[in-house]
């Protein structure tokens, strides 16, 4: 594994990521520091320790999208592969494997969430990331295809809604992926940015997000698979 790693300024010196607190950045820096040559990093509570930083700041970093977190406790640097590349002969693959499957690369570099868990093989990787089956042939994946391709925020705040229903529930059918775009369509006005208020106030709070149902002058906070599917 390499011991020098990158930063971009498109990150760094991106207003978001300068309103984050001073330990918060840190906290990045470090996590970034550990990671592998896929970005990936199982040492959380090291890094903490090292930044000097809280949970307030893995959380500030987990919701504004600079990280993402598994199941298993791993995270990954979302812009990674904006910053980071590596010839082959230096490049070690990462353990985590699985949790890998369930991310695609967008065509700026970023990682963004696979919603239907599918193993994805980006043509910018190097050739011995391919996975194979047990005969030793090449499955090659796409990447899909943006739910909101004129909107990048609003994109990234579904796959992030769509991400948090397979962890929480199950992962959702392409038809209910569809119900739930013109549902979202609906409550917003067709306003991205209330849209993505909606999508980010349920991932948050995992899945208890504040909903107006139709007929309903008032703001409820229920299930988001029952207010969609009762409003």
């Amino acid at each position: 594994m390499a011991e020098r790693r990158m930063f971009t300024k498109k990150v760094t010196d991106d207003d978001n990521f300068m309103s984050l607190s001073s330990s918060a950045q840190a906290l990045y820096l470090h996590l970034s520091m550990s990671s592998d040559d896929d970005g990936f990093c199982n040492q959380v509570s090291a890094s903490m320790f090292k930044a000097h930083a809280s949970v307030q700041d893995l959380q500030a970093l987990l919701e504004k999208r600079y990280i993402y977190q598994f199941e298993s406790g791993v995270i990954v640097i979302k812009h990674w592969r904006m910053a980071n590349a590596l010839r082959k002969d230096r490049y070690t693959p990462t353990a985590f494997q699985e949790e890998l499957s369930q991310l695609g690369l967008k065509d700026n570099g970023s990682y963004t969430w696979l919603p239907n868990g599918c193993q994805v093989v980006a043509e910018r990787l190097p050739q011995d990331r391919l996975d194979k089956d047990s005969k030793g042939k090449v499955r090659i994946g796409k990447v899909k295809e943006a739910y909101f391709p004129n909107d990048d925020n609003l994109d990234k705040a579904f796959c992030d809604y769509v991400a948090m229903r397979k962890q929480i529930k199950k992962p959702m059918t392409n038809r209910a992926i569809e119900l739930a775009i013109k549902k979202l369509n609906d409550l917003s006005g067709g306003d991205n940015d209330k849209a993505i208020q909606i999508l980010e106030q349920s991932v948050m709070n995992s899945w208890q997000g504040l909903f107006e149902l139709k007929n309903d002058t008032k703001t409820k906070q229920a299930n988001v698979f029952d207010a969609w599917a009762n409003a």
